[in-house]
């Protein structure tokens, strides 16, 4: 059984008012979920449930900045994601239900204060619909490899699938937290990291235009609209480090014209993925 420290979060770093910045706030305690990031179900001051997940979670709290921007980036290229808020949880809430993260068999105590949070779908299944038929936007499948690319996903591409009518689906991009290697901030750039595990996706792909508009718009995207992205991360979940920050902005922006190299690096891998794709 793991030890239990109920003493070790990070300290609250923000009062317990909301300002205009912050509109939600956690009133509510459910269950936790899983996943390695150990995420918390709550109800929030909107009425709705959200996926929570805090700074001190087993990757670190530069995980949260990770995934944070990672989605804001897929969401500003038009990929189906959640979008992602930043939800202040009390200290209150915290004390009263005992809330936990399990590091390497300690309980330790949930940070307070700002934390990340998605909205929590119940009805999403995370495998995928047998026949790809039935998926209605299955060219996302493709496209979001050029943005796992771009931000050296290190994990293999999670999704979640919701009805899209009777018979169909609609697929949802989801945990981003090891885009640029977790709270690493590095670029690891191996042909198998941000594909999916399953191939069938892949197997139609001819040629470029698979990737498109997605493509284009990265290798257009402004330095300014990087930076702006940034900027809405809280800084605690960096330590306030704005000098990696920098750093992170400035690689990430440089990168946006190797993307193709780095997609074609995946395309000549063992796996062959792309086995109608020619010349």
């Amino acid at each position: 059984m793991a030890d239990i420290d109920l003493t070790g979060s990070v300290p609250p770093v923000q009062p317990a008012r909301l300002g205009p910045d912050l509109s939600l706030l956690a009133v509510r305690y459910l269950r936790r979920l899983n996943g390695g990031t150990q995420a918390h179900l709550m109800q929030a001051s909107d009425g709705n449930l959200y996926a929570v997940k805090f700074q001190n979670n087993p990757f670190s709290s530069r995980a949260l900045a990770s995934e944070f921007l990672a989605t804001r980036l897929g969401l500003w290229l038009g990929l189906p994601m959640l979008h992602v808020e930043v939800i202040y949880v009390p200290d209150w809430l915290v004390n009263r239900e005992l809330l936990r993260i399990d590091n390497e068999g300690r309980l330790i105590r949930c940070a307070s204060g700002r934390q990340l949070a998605f909205r929590y779908l119940c009805d999403a299944q995370d495998s995928l619909p047998k026949r790809l038929q039935t998926l209605f936007n299955s060219q996302d499948l493709i496209r979001v490899l050029a943005l796992d690319k771009w931000t050296a996903n290190c994990d293999s591409r999670q999704a979640v699938f919701v009805r899209q009518g009777k018979h169909n689906y609609r697929a949802l991009f989801i945990d981003q937290h090891n885009c640029f290697n977790a709270g690493r901030w590095t670029f690891p750039d191996l042909p198998h990291h941000g594909i999916f595990q399953e191939t069938q996706p892949y197997r139609d792909v001819t040629g470029w235009q698979w990737f498109e508009p997605t493509l284009t718009h990265i290798q257009k995207i402004s330095a300014f609209d990087v930076w702006k992205l940034a900027t809405e991360i809280p800084p605690e979940w960096y330590l306030h480090d704005t000098a990696a920050l920098s750093r992170l902005i400035e690689r990430l922006y440089k990168r946006r014209l190797s993307v193709r190299q780095l997609i074609n690096k995946f395309r000549g891998s063992t796996i062959n993925p792309f086995p109608k794709w020619k010349g």
